[in-house]
């Protein structure tokens, strides 16, 4: 083969593409990826790994300033905003070093640019015109460039980017999204955060904890809104006990700009307008499908509102063009695209694999207290017609979570009472993103109450509050 002919060519080396790459290669494929950005995408360089940078912070300065309850006396901590953003752009850039070697090490060819399709086969790169992430990456050494290339099967991985509202473009200085948010030339006395998912409630935790002033608006009855209620409602009476406001079932009609802060015109439920000063404002509204651009259109593979429309084993309807992770829709999750890119590469070498379940894809939000779920909520449990029985059980009674001094949350499960088939886990509390995995992993088993009932869970862990909820649904819990 020419050196611009491969058996598979990825669009975009974030958490979707580079995990392409290096499975293609692992199974003998001739594999190149193109990037026009960064090396590890948005998740390793401005979302899910630098945003836990700052959390970690975050936390740190929390246990600094509840150290008495611990017997320490740390008077006087404040935060160093300069080597906070430090430690997180280093952190980055380490995980974008990672990436650049394990591209080495499975000899995957990296070429340097935008990608456009010719032909279904067929790309022509050129140098990269407009970045989303500020400031591009240098090129990394022995990058391919400009020119054109052909592969047997082309995968597009090229993600998404902040969705903006018509009259609320993010403007870099007051109205900020999660690119600013996370390198802020100084830290501002009071914040407007526009949504409360994911992004918008680490944003608003992460800046709490730090002392300003946050207010949060959310169009949904509830903040977190993919969230069972419940743990949705446990979640904002802990974040507004920090100080945190909420305004629910509420939109930013206006936004009024002076020189160093912004006046939102909040309309709520009944009408009323609310006028709210800030100093920043962070728009968290979502994100869109990096799908422009790619000449997709011309090779006539289709589209379902921006997302790149795909199968089970995320084949468009273009013989040997593929999307997957944020650019082929929901969830949005960096696993979720990870895993996708291993199905569809060993799909694409003709092995035996197993499609992805969206509903066994688990969620995490970062807050304090963390927040994680997977499968239905009760509300969706009761909306599919399933008779259902449900477990709860509480922080505030495990012995791990006492002596940690973080006894807030609760563990929620959800199972069908006729099969005692796990349905949902949703969870509030304790590092509870880390918990989560267990129930992910019981669902894919198919695992049943008994079953569950019957695992040996360590003492003293904040596990146990797993097998509690799963015990109170079924009338036999133990310590509460």
């Amino acid at each position: 083969m020419a050196d611009t002919s491969y058996d598979v060519i990825i669009i975009g080396a974030g958490p979707g593409g580079y995990i392409a790459a290096i499975r293609a290669a692992q199974l003998g494929l001739k594999t190149a990826i193109v990037e026009r950005e960064h090396l590890a995408g948005i998740c390793s360089n401005w979302g899910c790994i630098p945003t836990k940078a700052l959390l970690r912070s975050a936390e740190v300065m929390h246990l600094a300033n509840e150290g008495k309850a611990y017997g320490i006396d740390i008077s006087g901590a404040k935060p160093d905003l300069k080597a906070i953003v430090a430690r997180s752009r280093g952190i980055a850039e380490r995980m974008n070093g990672g990436v650049g070697m394990l591209m080495k090490k499975n000899k995957v060819d990296i070429i340097w640019g935008e990608a456009k399709f010719t032909k279904p086969n067929e790309i022509v790169v050129s140098k990269t015109t407009k970045t989303i992430m500020q400031p591009q990456a240098p090129a990394p050494k022995n990058a391919k460039g400009e020119g054109t290339y052909s592969a047997k099967h082309i995968i597009v991985a090229t993600g998404a980017r902040p969705r903006a509202l018509p009259g609320f473009e993010p403007d870099g200085k007051l109205i900020w999204t999660y690119f600013e948010a996370m390198v802020p030339p100084e830290m501002p006395k009071s914040l407007l955060v526009m949504g409360s998912g994911a992004i918008g409630i680490e944003f608003a935790s992460f800046y709490r904890t730090m002392g300003v002033d946050v207010t949060v608006v959310e169009l949904m009855p509830q903040i977190m809104p993919v969230e069972d209620a419940e743990i949705s409602k446990f979640a904002q009476k802990r974040l507004e006990k920090q100080g945190m406001k909420f305004i629910l079932e509420a939109k930013v009609t206006k936004v009024e700009k002076s020189a160093n802060s912004v006046t939102a015109h909040v309309e709520k439920k009944d009408g009323s307008v609310e006028k709210i000063t800030a100093d920043r404002m962070i728009s968290a509204v979502g994100v869109q499908c990096n799908s422009e651009n790619l000449g997709l259109e011309a090779i006539g593979v289709k589209l379902d509102r921006g997302a790149i429309a795909i199968d089970e084993y995320c084949r468009t309807n273009v013989a040997g063009v593929y999307a997957i992770g944020d650019v082929a829709g929901p969830p949005m999750l960096a696993h979720k695209a990870e895993h996708e890119a291993v199905i569809c590469v060993e799909k694409i070498a003709g092995l035996n694999v197993h499609p992805l379940d969206k509903s066994r894809v688990p969620g995490c939000t970062y807050c304090h207290p963390q927040v994680a779920s997977v499968g239905l909520t009760e509300a969706k449990a009761k909306e599919a017609g399933r008779d259902i029985r449900v477990g709860r059980f509480q922080f505030i009674a495990n012995g791990k979570a006492v002596a940690l001094g973080d006894d807030q949350g609760l563990v929620k499960t959800i199972f069908d009472k006729k099969t005692g088939e796990l349905l949902g886990a949703h969870m509030v509390g304790p590092e509870v993103t880390e918990l989560i995995q267990g129930f992910v992993i019981a669902m894919n088993l198919e695992t049943t109450e008994e079953e569950l009932m019957h695992t040996i869970f360590p003492h003293p862990t904040l596990s146990e509050a797993m097998k509690e909820s799963v015990l109170d649904a079924y009338g036999r819990v133990l310590n509460m």
